[in-house]
Protein backbone atom coordinates (compact mmCIF):
# COMPACT_ATOMS: atom_id res chain seq x y z
CA UNK A 1 0.00 0.00 0.00
CA UNK A 2 1.32 3.64 -0.76
CA UNK A 3 0.04 6.86 1.25
CA UNK A 4 0.58 10.16 0.27
CA UNK A 5 1.31 12.16 3.51
CA UNK A 6 1.31 16.19 3.71
CA UNK A 7 3.14 17.34 6.65
CA UNK A 8 6.62 16.19 7.73
CA UNK A 9 7.28 18.69 10.98
CA UNK A 10 6.56 16.91 14.53
CA UNK A 11 3.65 14.98 13.82
CA UNK A 12 4.14 14.27 10.84
CA UNK A 13 7.64 13.27 10.79
CA UNK A 14 6.42 11.05 13.36
CA UNK A 15 3.61 9.71 11.53
CA UNK A 16 6.48 8.48 8.60
CA UNK A 17 8.27 6.59 11.19
CA UNK A 18 5.16 4.48 12.02
CA UNK A 19 4.03 4.18 8.40
CA UNK A 20 7.66 2.69 8.13
CA UNK A 21 7.90 0.67 10.77
CA UNK A 22 4.44 -0.95 9.39
CA UNK A 23 5.86 -1.86 5.70
CA UNK A 24 3.54 1.33 4.38
CA UNK A 25 5.56 3.12 1.78
CA UNK A 26 4.58 6.92 2.40
CA UNK A 27 5.29 9.83 -0.11
CA UNK A 28 5.66 12.56 1.80
CA UNK A 29 5.38 16.33 1.09
CA UNK A 30 5.81 19.55 2.73
CA UNK A 31 6.57 23.10 1.70
CA UNK A 32 10.07 23.71 4.08
CA UNK A 33 12.98 23.44 3.06
CA UNK A 34 15.24 20.34 3.52
CA UNK A 35 12.39 18.29 3.01
CA UNK A 36 13.35 16.88 0.09
CA UNK A 37 16.88 15.47 2.00
CA UNK A 38 15.10 13.44 4.44
CA UNK A 39 15.25 9.59 3.95
CA UNK A 40 14.00 7.11 5.12
CA UNK A 41 13.51 3.37 3.53
CA UNK A 42 10.90 3.02 1.37
CA UNK A 43 9.19 6.73 1.45
CA UNK A 44 9.83 9.50 -1.24
CA UNK A 45 10.13 13.06 -0.08
CA UNK A 46 9.16 16.16 -2.30
CA UNK A 47 9.05 19.81 -1.09
CA UNK A 48 6.09 20.93 -2.31
CA UNK A 49 3.12 23.18 -0.75
CA UNK A 50 -0.55 21.62 -1.09
CA UNK A 51 -1.54 24.55 -2.26
CA UNK A 52 0.63 24.35 -5.52
CA UNK A 53 -2.15 21.78 -7.09
CA UNK A 54 0.04 21.37 -10.08
CA UNK A 55 2.97 20.43 -8.34
CA UNK A 56 0.69 18.20 -6.11
CA UNK A 57 -0.63 16.73 -9.88
CA UNK A 58 3.52 15.86 -10.48
CA UNK A 59 3.86 13.90 -7.95
CA UNK A 60 0.54 11.99 -7.93
CA UNK A 61 1.02 11.17 -11.38
CA UNK A 62 4.77 9.91 -10.31
CA UNK A 63 2.77 7.67 -7.75
CA UNK A 64 -0.29 7.22 -9.59
CA UNK A 65 -0.64 3.77 -7.14
CA UNK A 66 -1.11 6.11 -4.25
CA UNK A 67 -4.64 4.94 -2.32
CA UNK A 68 -5.03 7.02 0.41
CA UNK A 69 -3.68 10.51 2.33
CA UNK A 70 -2.98 11.48 5.38
CA UNK A 71 -3.58 14.85 5.23
CA UNK A 72 -1.63 16.50 8.63
CA UNK A 73 -0.01 19.97 6.79
CA UNK A 74 -0.81 22.58 9.20
CA UNK A 75 -0.21 25.72 10.85
CA UNK A 76 -0.78 24.93 14.82
CA UNK A 77 -1.18 26.74 17.94
CA UNK A 78 -3.82 28.40 19.82
CA UNK A 79 -2.16 30.92 20.83
CA UNK A 80 -0.43 31.90 17.73
CA UNK A 81 -4.32 31.60 15.76
CA UNK A 82 -5.73 34.14 18.19
CA UNK A 83 -2.60 36.50 16.95
CA UNK A 84 -2.69 36.18 13.49
CA UNK A 85 -5.69 34.30 12.48
CA UNK A 86 -5.86 34.67 8.38
CA UNK A 87 -2.75 32.63 8.63
CA UNK A 88 -4.66 29.49 9.99
CA UNK A 89 -7.82 29.57 8.06
CA UNK A 90 -5.94 30.35 4.90
CA UNK A 91 -3.47 26.97 5.47
CA UNK A 92 -5.92 24.90 7.51
CA UNK A 93 -9.60 25.77 5.59
CA UNK A 94 -8.66 27.43 1.87
CA UNK A 95 -5.43 25.36 1.25
CA UNK A 96 -6.58 22.62 2.43
CA UNK A 97 -10.18 22.61 0.55
CA UNK A 98 -8.55 22.92 -2.73
CA UNK A 99 -5.60 20.27 -1.81
CA UNK A 100 -8.61 17.77 -1.52
CA UNK A 101 -10.36 18.76 -4.38
CA UNK A 102 -8.07 17.99 -6.09
CA UNK A 103 -7.81 14.49 -4.46
CA UNK A 104 -11.52 13.69 -5.47
CA UNK A 105 -10.43 14.59 -8.99
CA UNK A 106 -7.95 12.39 -9.37
CA UNK A 107 -10.11 9.65 -7.75
CA UNK A 108 -8.42 9.36 -4.19
CA UNK A 109 -11.00 8.97 -2.22
CA UNK A 110 -9.76 7.92 1.34
CA UNK A 111 -8.46 10.72 3.43
CA UNK A 112 -7.21 10.54 7.48
CA UNK A 113 -7.34 14.08 8.44
CA UNK A 114 -5.43 15.23 11.78
CA UNK A 115 -8.17 17.36 13.69
CA UNK A 116 -7.87 18.40 17.11
CA UNK A 117 -9.33 17.48 20.76
CA UNK A 118 -9.88 21.64 20.46
CA UNK A 119 -13.31 21.40 18.65
CA UNK A 120 -14.20 20.18 21.74
CA UNK A 121 -16.42 22.48 24.40
CA UNK A 122 -16.20 21.94 28.16
CA UNK A 123 -17.74 19.34 29.72
CA UNK A 124 -18.57 18.24 32.92
CA UNK A 125 -15.88 16.06 34.34
CA UNK A 126 -13.41 16.86 31.31
CA UNK A 127 -13.84 13.54 29.41
CA UNK A 128 -14.84 14.16 25.82
CA UNK A 129 -15.89 11.66 23.19
CA UNK A 130 -16.81 11.76 20.07
CA UNK A 131 -20.36 12.71 20.44
CA UNK A 132 -19.49 15.58 23.09
CA UNK A 133 -20.61 19.24 21.95
CA UNK A 134 -18.00 20.94 19.99
CA UNK A 135 -17.30 25.04 20.37
CA UNK A 136 -13.88 25.79 19.66
CA UNK A 137 -12.61 28.90 21.56
CA UNK A 138 -9.53 29.58 19.26
CA UNK A 139 -9.18 30.55 15.47
CA UNK A 140 -7.20 27.38 15.40
CA UNK A 141 -9.80 25.05 16.76
CA UNK A 142 -12.36 26.94 14.34
CA UNK A 143 -10.15 26.20 11.74
CA UNK A 144 -10.04 21.95 12.67
CA UNK A 145 -13.88 22.41 12.98
CA UNK A 146 -14.60 24.63 9.75
CA UNK A 147 -12.55 21.45 7.98
CA UNK A 148 -14.34 18.28 9.58
CA UNK A 149 -17.62 20.12 8.17
CA UNK A 150 -16.14 20.25 4.91
CA UNK A 151 -15.04 16.41 4.94
CA UNK A 152 -18.39 15.79 5.78
CA UNK A 153 -19.94 17.52 2.60
CA UNK A 154 -16.97 15.82 0.71
CA UNK A 155 -17.61 12.36 1.68
CA UNK A 156 -21.86 12.93 1.48
CA UNK A 157 -21.27 14.35 -1.77
CA UNK A 158 -18.81 12.73 -3.52
CA UNK A 159 -18.54 8.84 -2.23
CA UNK A 160 -15.35 9.74 -0.16
CA UNK A 161 -14.51 7.98 3.20
CA UNK A 162 -12.64 9.79 5.95
CA UNK A 163 -11.53 9.15 9.31
CA UNK A 164 -10.71 12.58 11.31
CA UNK A 165 -8.47 11.75 14.20
CA UNK A 166 -8.86 13.99 16.94
CA UNK A 167 -5.39 14.63 18.02
CA UNK A 168 -5.06 15.58 21.98
CA UNK A 169 -1.54 16.92 23.09
CA UNK A 170 1.10 15.13 21.81
CA UNK A 171 4.68 15.49 23.61
CA UNK A 172 8.19 13.55 23.41
CA UNK A 173 10.21 11.91 20.80
CA UNK A 174 10.24 9.00 18.90
CA UNK A 175 12.14 6.11 20.68
CA UNK A 176 14.65 5.13 17.77
CA UNK A 177 15.16 8.87 16.92
CA UNK A 178 19.42 8.20 16.93
CA UNK A 179 19.08 5.32 14.63
CA UNK A 180 16.34 6.56 11.91
CA UNK A 181 18.38 7.72 8.65
CA UNK A 182 17.70 10.89 9.15
CA UNK A 183 19.62 14.25 7.85
CA UNK A 184 17.20 16.91 9.60
CA UNK A 185 17.28 18.51 12.47
CA UNK A 186 15.21 17.66 15.52
CA UNK A 187 11.55 18.61 15.08
CA UNK A 188 9.86 18.81 18.66
CA UNK A 189 6.83 21.13 18.62
CA UNK A 190 6.08 23.82 20.95
CA UNK A 191 3.88 22.13 23.55
CA UNK A 192 4.25 21.88 27.12
CA UNK A 193 7.03 19.29 27.68
CA UNK A 194 9.01 21.98 25.31
CA UNK A 195 8.51 24.84 27.23
CA UNK A 196 9.52 23.43 30.62
CA UNK A 197 12.13 22.15 28.83
CA UNK A 198 13.42 25.58 27.85
CA UNK A 199 13.12 26.64 31.63
CA UNK A 200 15.24 23.57 32.53
CA UNK A 201 17.97 24.40 29.93
CA UNK A 202 17.71 27.88 30.88
CA UNK A 203 16.49 29.03 27.82
CA UNK A 204 13.31 30.82 29.96
CA UNK A 205 14.01 32.05 33.19
CA UNK A 206 10.75 30.87 34.76
CA UNK A 207 7.86 28.66 33.44
CA UNK A 208 4.26 30.89 33.15
CA UNK A 209 1.41 28.83 34.70
CA UNK A 210 -1.67 30.57 32.44
CA UNK A 211 -4.15 30.37 35.28
CA UNK A 212 -4.50 29.03 38.75
CA UNK A 213 -8.28 29.54 39.44
CA UNK A 214 -9.45 27.45 37.05
CA UNK A 215 -12.60 24.56 38.04
CA UNK A 216 -10.50 21.86 38.62
CA UNK A 217 -8.65 19.93 41.56
CA UNK A 218 -5.46 22.10 41.51
CA UNK A 219 -6.87 25.44 39.49
CA UNK A 220 -4.44 24.35 37.08
CA UNK A 221 -5.76 23.06 33.06
CA UNK A 222 -6.06 19.56 32.71
CA UNK A 223 -5.12 18.26 29.85
CA UNK A 224 -4.80 15.09 27.99
CA UNK A 225 -0.65 14.38 26.66
CA UNK A 226 -0.30 11.03 24.59
CA UNK A 227 3.24 10.44 23.62
CA UNK A 228 4.26 10.95 20.23
CA UNK A 229 4.86 7.90 19.14
CA UNK A 230 1.40 6.42 20.21
CA UNK A 231 -0.54 9.29 18.44
CA UNK A 232 1.79 8.09 15.24
CA UNK A 233 1.04 4.25 15.47
CA UNK A 234 -2.49 5.07 15.63
CA UNK A 235 -2.47 7.12 11.73
CA UNK A 236 -0.87 3.76 10.59
CA UNK A 237 -3.74 1.82 12.76
CA UNK A 238 -5.92 4.08 10.51
CA UNK A 239 -4.60 3.10 7.37
CA UNK A 240 -4.81 -0.44 7.93
CA UNK A 241 -7.84 -0.72 9.40
CA UNK A 242 -9.77 1.68 7.63
CA UNK A 243 -12.11 -0.13 5.03
CA UNK A 244 -12.76 -2.17 8.61
CA UNK A 245 -13.32 0.55 10.87
CA UNK A 246 -16.81 1.73 9.44
CA UNK A 247 -18.13 -1.53 9.94
CA UNK A 248 -16.61 -1.42 13.30
CA UNK A 249 -18.22 1.70 14.34
CA UNK A 250 -21.54 0.83 13.79
CA UNK A 251 -24.51 1.62 11.35
CA UNK A 252 -24.64 5.16 11.70
CA UNK A 253 -20.95 5.80 10.69
CA UNK A 254 -21.26 5.02 6.73
CA UNK A 255 -18.33 7.08 5.36
CA UNK A 256 -16.97 9.49 7.82
CA UNK A 257 -15.86 8.67 10.99
CA UNK A 258 -14.28 10.85 14.06
CA UNK A 259 -11.88 9.22 16.57
CA UNK A 260 -10.05 10.85 19.48
CA UNK A 261 -6.24 10.24 19.89
CA UNK A 262 -5.59 10.55 23.20
CA UNK A 263 -3.81 9.02 25.94
CA UNK A 264 -7.32 8.73 28.49
CA UNK A 265 -5.46 10.12 31.40
CA UNK A 266 -6.37 13.57 32.64
CA UNK A 267 -3.23 15.82 33.79
CA UNK A 268 -3.30 18.82 35.09
CA UNK A 269 -0.39 21.46 34.78
CA UNK A 270 1.03 21.64 38.21
CA UNK A 271 0.81 17.48 37.59
CA UNK A 272 2.84 17.84 34.65
CA UNK A 273 5.75 20.08 36.22
CA UNK A 274 5.37 17.43 39.56
CA UNK A 275 6.46 14.71 37.46
CA UNK A 276 9.18 16.32 35.45
CA UNK A 277 11.03 17.61 38.51
CA UNK A 278 10.66 14.24 39.68
CA UNK A 279 12.04 12.99 37.23
CA UNK A 280 15.02 15.30 36.82
CA UNK A 281 15.66 15.67 40.12
CA UNK A 282 15.07 19.87 40.40
CA UNK A 283 12.41 21.76 41.07
CA UNK A 284 11.49 24.46 38.33
CA UNK A 285 10.87 28.24 38.71
CA UNK A 286 7.00 29.12 37.85
CA UNK A 287 5.06 32.12 38.15
CA UNK A 288 1.47 32.16 37.59
CA UNK A 289 0.06 34.37 34.72
CA UNK A 290 -3.47 34.96 33.23
CA UNK A 291 -5.48 32.63 31.24
CA UNK A 292 -4.61 32.81 27.52
CA UNK A 293 -7.57 33.68 25.02
CA UNK A 294 -9.00 30.35 23.81
CA UNK A 295 -8.11 28.18 26.08
CA UNK A 296 -10.89 26.01 28.52
CA UNK A 297 -10.39 24.57 31.99
CA UNK A 298 -9.66 21.45 30.78
CA UNK A 299 -10.76 17.81 28.63
CA UNK A 300 -9.24 14.39 27.91
CA UNK A 301 -9.97 11.74 25.57
CA UNK A 302 -12.50 8.91 25.85
CA UNK A 303 -10.73 6.34 23.63
CA UNK A 304 -12.99 3.58 23.30
CA UNK A 305 -14.34 4.33 19.67
CA UNK A 306 -10.49 4.29 18.51
CA UNK A 307 -9.83 0.90 20.44
CA UNK A 308 -13.05 -0.51 18.58
CA UNK A 309 -12.09 0.75 15.06
CA UNK A 310 -8.82 0.92 14.03
CA UNK A 311 -7.68 -1.75 16.61
CA UNK A 312 -5.04 1.06 18.62
CA UNK A 313 -4.78 2.10 22.10
CA UNK A 314 -1.74 3.52 23.57
CA UNK A 315 1.29 2.06 25.18
CA UNK A 316 3.09 4.54 27.54
CA UNK A 317 2.40 7.35 29.71
CA UNK A 318 3.61 11.15 30.34
CA UNK A 319 6.46 9.81 32.40
CA UNK A 320 7.43 7.64 29.54
CA UNK A 321 7.62 10.64 27.09
CA UNK A 322 9.52 13.05 29.93
CA UNK A 323 11.98 10.51 29.97
CA UNK A 324 12.61 10.06 26.01
CA UNK A 325 12.75 13.83 26.05
CA UNK A 326 15.15 14.20 28.63
CA UNK A 327 17.79 11.58 27.33
CA UNK A 328 18.13 14.34 24.00
CA UNK A 329 19.41 16.51 26.07
CA UNK A 330 22.66 14.64 26.99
Amino acid sequence: MKVLLTGCGFIGRNIVYALADNGIEAVVIDSVEGTENFSLPGCSFYRCDITDLDAVGKILDEHSDIEMVIHSAMVSSVAGSVKEPYEFYFNNVIGSLSFVHLLKDRGIRKIIFASSASVYDDVPGFMVTEHSPMKPRSPFGRSKYIFEMMLRDFCNAYDMYCIALRFFNPIGIDHFYNTRENKLPLKTGSNLLEQIIKVYTGKDSRFVINGDDWNTRDGTCIRDYIHITDLAAANAKAVINFDASFKKAGPEYTNYLSLNIGSGVDVTVKEFIIAFQNIVGEKLPTYTGPRRIGDIGGSYANIQLAKKTIDWEPCYRVEDAIIDRYSMLY
